[in-house]
């Protein structure tokens, strides 16, 4: 599975700075990083719908347009396949890999602070 994505992320990146007019790598990019994050959102959202539909070749299908968005973000993040199996290698170690991390106090938050009375 591995290997298809890293595939998958070297495909990405080479097509970034294609065509736009002909390649819908190169357009997302060309879009930036606030589009690339609502197509990872509408292709996360399309999976969950069809998962709770009971639809499996949808799942499936669309869960590889997902994994793809998710590829052309992390190529404008500048995150590399291996870090996040390297992140998946440290939770394994530290929970089990079926387990997903707490949060914890020290976790990065995009929330802002709750404001003082």
């Amino acid at each position: 599975m591995s290997d298809s994505l890293e595939r998958l992320y070297h495909a990405v990146v080479a097509a970034k700075d294609l065509d736009p007019s002909t390649s819908r790598t190169a357009r997302l990019f060309q879009r930036g990083p606030a589009k690339m994050a609502r197509k990872v959102a509408e292709e996360a959202i399309e999976v969950l719908l069809d998962a709770v539909g009971g639809d499996t070749e949808a799942v499936v299908r669309e869960s590889a347009d997902l994994l793809y968005n998710l590829s052309v973000l992390w190529v404008a993040a500048g995150v590399r396949p291996q870090d996040v199996w390297d992140e998946m290698d440290r939770r394994e170690r530290s929970q089990g890999i079926a387990e997903k991390l707490p949060k914890s106090a020290g976790t990065k938050s995009r929330r802002a602070p709750p404001q003082a009375a």
